[in-house]
């Protein structure tokens, strides 16, 4: 307790300044900077004060919600570590779970064996393919052989082979590309008694070994890591490979795990969860020697395809491998769809069957009539033969009766007249949407040259689907915006500073600090406001400048951004590159640095921070990462001063709930209004908050975190209702606006697509007032629109909104014909409405009866905006049109929180945005901007069903002429006769 108490005592003076970077630590481009204190100074890091860092991840919170559960032995894993025999022998004796299986990955769909049967199971599936090799097999009886035995064959045996062999060139690549990646190697800890680690191909490895992975080291398998080159166990790895992030992230190795190493001798055994999708989720705990249990979370854990960056090594022990990898469990394929026009087509052949089998039945009808009245005189028939002459005995000729002989000209028939349904019409939809696939990606108007990506097709039977779309939903945030965050303005102690001009780094000379010999500036310039800054250099004691100081280093401090050093090809001038998980805390960080606060260096245990010149270190007490729950973050910092304070950031209305109103009251109504009119200008918004907490809150806060986070059962709700209990009677700092700007050319693409009779929907998680402005910018809201907004808390206020808006709806439009020439400019004779709703409202209203109501009204609007929805919510809402018009729908976003609605909706398409590339990888076409929408629609859409449509028309215009033909001539044959 001693040294806990030392946080509360003197200060000491800070690290001298240092610009040398370890040689463990150092990249030929760029680098953290490591101002790690000598021995001297080591008593003031956490672990010499006994109080470790806290991190209660946002895994830990959020998104571990499914997997912070108990875990029975039949939904458990044993891994001992540094021993894969011993490991599958454990799961083998204490029935805890299957095997562990290999490392081997295999994403080929077809072995030498299994290719023929496998693959011509898939290709029947079409049962169009069934009809023609029953036509064949019935080709094949001499008595009904109408065409040559083999040349019936050839169509269908042709088409079978160019299928089969582009499936098989396609699987032939998927092995390849396998091969390359089992025969990989990394370093993994050989057995006693001289372990070392030694080269190891990817495919030998086994769940419980022990594997080293160094600097830009892809990792082998899922594993938890056990220590690293940083003495605090932070590694930061990059999941590009994963989920298409280039930001880094930080995964951190247990205190307990970095004092010995398996080389030392480390024991311990894990009980995670059995292999599961969840790559934001994970729960074990490990039992050290002694029976103590340490608790395991998502940000313990480094996934396969993960690359180690800024960080000299880094050892783990791997818990699942190859299949069972969660990279492997959520791979797939495109989406596998049906357009809408082959669905029609598949209606159009069933009713050709009937139309032939009723031919089929006229033909065989009439014949049957004719044998009955002619059967005395089929033995004189100059073309029928009913007895053979030529041998010695007389027998039948080819006739067997009546009704045998009646079947068989049926099936005769069927055959004549098979040609009504073309088995070439099959064969030239697929060259035809190969053909429209290659006109879509070579079109130099769907080529974004921004990110230098073209237009991908990745799901080739829907082409003609893009000309049929009727409504388009639509993410926000990267998709009508391009998420890339820019900081704007900010209110501080209740005055506006949104007068930011230009950067100008001669004028502020706030931008570079001096380490040694060296400049160091931050890599992107931020607009300042001149009072402010004033306010900061001259502010010294006063109310004003403390709060102003107190709100930038909230703002430095309060976030999980990792410093790089970047080269520039000035040797005396370095670039500062801040990287993290999210825009939004990126652009805070650069404004703090761009007023005087320039974060420098993090670890996981201090971080180190410029302040106007100063620099400063700061103890990393405590993090609570933001989650949807609480909707904020906070950081507990151990200052120079040895004070302890928390600071929170969050959304105004999760902030504003836990500020301590009773002082400062006229800051608060201030900074209110000041953050309404950042919303309506269509900025993002977030409030800083801070509170000093005393000697006993902290020690309270500390033993109620240490339980909450070695909880096996229940961890992610205790560490919420820990930082809930903390994050209360803030002290209001300010708050401040970040731009996210449209893209170019959204307003023009969103008012042609309107003029095109296409319904544009908007889906965001972002609050209403930012929405409608946003909505006003890009055109989707017009001033002549009338607005219905529901906004209700309870599920008998949603049904009174529900109603209320519904007869809203029928007055304008029994009023619309009056209005008719009152209206001006595009001359549309009703009133527009728009409706505008938010996500407490659908959760009232959807899977409820109330949404038939939503979707009357609903129906009635040109534009539909939806405020704070979550994901699922998303999908909800295109269900909600999906399954009940037959109007196709399209959904487009950029982000992992849109993959429900890409999938859901009848197109789905991904931007190749900042979020990642999961919305691109679940979608069935991908692009870079959103204006490329009205090309892809409006053009290639219109002639790609016109082309489909009359090329399916005139197929089966020509076999009906044929067929037709065909049969008028045979019935005047039987008339003659």
């Amino acid at each position: 307790m001693a040294a806990n108490l030392g946080l509360f005592s003197d200060p000491s003076p800070p690290p001298p300044i240092s610009g040398h970077v370890p040689s463990s630590r150092r990249r030929p481009s760029h680098d953290r900077i490591s101002f790690a204190p000598d021995s001297s100074h080591s008593a003031s890091s956490p672990s010499a004060l006994g109080v470790p860092a806290r991190h209660g991840s946002r895994a830990e919170s959020e998104r571990l919600a499914a997997s912070q559960r108990d875990l029975p032995d039949e939904d458990a894993r044993l891994v001992v570590v540094g021993d894969a025999p011993g490991t599958a022998e454990a799961a083998a004796r204490l029935g805890l779970g299957v095997g562990p299986a290999g490392n081997a990955v295999r994403t080929g769909k077809y072995s030498v064996l299994s290719f023929l049967p496998r693959n011509l199971f898939e290709q029947f599936r079409r049962v169009a393919y069934v009809y023609f090799l029953v036509i064949a097999v019935l080709n094949q009886l001499p008595q009904l052989a109408v065409f040559g035995r083999g040349a019936s064959l050839l169509p269908l045996a042709f088409v079978l082979f160019v299928t089969a062999l582009k499936d098989a060139y396609e699987d032939f690549r998927r092995h390849r590309s396998d091969r390359l990646e089992n025969n990989r190697s990394s370093l993994v800890l050989g057995p006693s008694p001289l372990p070392r680690f030694l080269p190891k191909p990817w495919k030998r490895i086994r769940v419980g070994d022990v594997v080293k992975l160094l600097a830009d080291d892809p990792a082998p398998a899922d594993m938890v890591l056990l220590s690293t080159s940083d003495p605090t166990g932070v590694a930061y790895v990059r999941t590009t490979n994963l989920d298409g992030e280039s930001n880094l992230k930080s995964r951190y190795a247990k205190q307990e795990t970095l004092a010995r190493t398996p080389e030392d001798g480390f024991a311990g055994v894990i009980r995670c969860e059995r292999p599961n999708r969840n790559i934001y989720g994970f729960h074990a705990n490990l039992e050290l020697r002694g029976g103590r249990r340490v608790s395991l979370g998502p940000s313990n854990i480094v996934l396969r395809g993960c690359e180690l960056k800024n960080t000299a090594w880094a050892v783990g022990v791997v818990v699942y491998a190859g299949k069972d990898t969660k990279v492997m469990l959520n791979s797939s394929g495109a989406p596998s769809k049906r357009s809408r026009l082959e669905t029609r087509m598949n209606r159009e052949t069933l009713f050709l069957s009937v139309f032939l089998l009723a031919m089929c039945l006229i033909v065989c009808t009439l014949n049957g009539i004719w044998l009955v009245v002619h059967q005395n005189e089929l033995e004189l028939m100059q073309f029928f033969r009913k007895r053979d002459y030529s041998g010695g005995d007389e027998k039948n000729y080819n006739y067997y009766g009546i009704a045998m002989t009646v079947f068989i000209i049926f099936l005769m028939a069927v055959i004549v007249f098979q040609i009504m349904i073309p088995i070439s019409l099959y064969i030239s939809m697929e060259l035809v949407r190969l053909g429209q696939a290659y006109f879509m990606t070579r079109d130099t108007n769907l080529y974004d040259e921004s990110s230098n990506l073209r237009f991908q097709c990745r799901a080739l039977n829907i082409n003609e689907d893009l000309g049929q779309i009727k409504y388009i939903f639509s993410d926000k945030t990267g998709t009508l915006t391009e998420n890339k965050m820019e900081f704007q303005c900010a209110t501080v102690g209740g005055v506006d500073y949104s007068g930011g001009k230009a950067p100008s780094p001669i004028e502020t000379g706030f931008y570079s600090i001096v380490v040694g010999d060296q400049f160091w500036r931050p890599k992107m310039l931020v607009k300042t406001d001149p009072e402010l800054a004033k306010l900061l250099r001259n502010g010294g004691e006063t109310e004003e400048g403390k709060c102003a100081r107190e709100f930038f280093l909230a703002l430095a401090a309060c976030n999980t951004i990792v410093p790089l050093i970047l080269e520039t090809p000035d040797p005396k001038q370095k670039l500062i590159d801040y990287q993290g998980e999210s825009p939004d805390e990126q652009a805070l960080v650069y404004a703090a640095a761009a007023y005087g606060f320039v974060l420098v260096e993090r670890t996981s245990g201090y971080i180190v921070i410029d302040v106007l010149g100063d620099r400063q270190r700061f103890d990393v007490l405590g993090l609570h990462e933001f989650d949807s729950d609480r909707k904020r973050m906070s950081v507990i910092i151990g200052c120079p001063d040895k004070t302890v304070k928390l600071y929170v950031k969050g959304a105004d209305n999760s902030m504003f709930g836990v500020i301590d109103k009773s002082i400062n009251l006229d800051i608060i109504r201030a900074t209110e209004t000041h953050l309404h009119n950042y919303s309506s200008l269509g900025l993002r918004t977030l409030v800083v908050g801070t509170r000093k907490l005393s000697r006993t809150e902290f020690e309270e806060w500390q033993s109620a975190y240490e339980k909450a986070s070695t909880a096996l059962l229940g961890r992610a709700g205790l560490l919420r209702t820990v930082a809930t209990d903390i994050e209360r009677n803030l002290h209001i700092l300010g708050a401040t606006g970040i731009e996210d700007k449209l893209q170019k050319g959204v307003p023009e693409a969103i008012e042609s697509l309107r003029q095109a009779g296409i319904k544009v929907w908007v889906l965001t998680g972002d609050k209403q007032e930012t929405a409608i402005s946003i909505g006003y910018s890009c055109k989707l809201l017009t001033r002549e629109m009338t607005q219905i907004i529901i906004n209700s808390y309870s599920r008998e206020a949603c049904r009174k909104s529900l109603e209320d808006a519904m007869a809203m709806c029928n007055k304008l439009t029994e009023l619309s014909p009056m209005a008719q020439s009152s209206t001006t400019a595009a001359g549309s004779g009703r009133i527009r409405l728009a409706l505008i709703i938010d996500g407490n409202s659908l959760v009232y209203i959807l899977e409820t009866d109330l949404q038939e109501e939503l979707f009357g009204i609903a129906s009635k609007c040109d534009v539909v905006l939806c405020c704070r929805v979550a994901p699922l919510q998303k999908a909800g809402i295109v269900a909600l049109v999906k399954h009940r018009t037959d109007d196709m729908t399209l959904a487009i976003g950029d982000g992992a929180n849109d993959v429900s609605m890409i999938q859901m909706a009848d197109v789905g398409i991904g931007i190749s945005g900042q979020e990642g590339r999961q919305a691109v990888m679940a979608s069935d076409f991908s692009m870079g901007q959103f204006r490329f929408l009205v090309p892809l629609l409006l053009v290639h859409g219109h002639w790609n069903y016109q082309r489909m449509g009359y090329m399916i028309l005139y197929n089966f215009y020509k076999n009906a002429a044929f067929v037709l033909v065909l049969f008028w001539y045979m019935q005047l044959v039987h008339e003659d006769k």
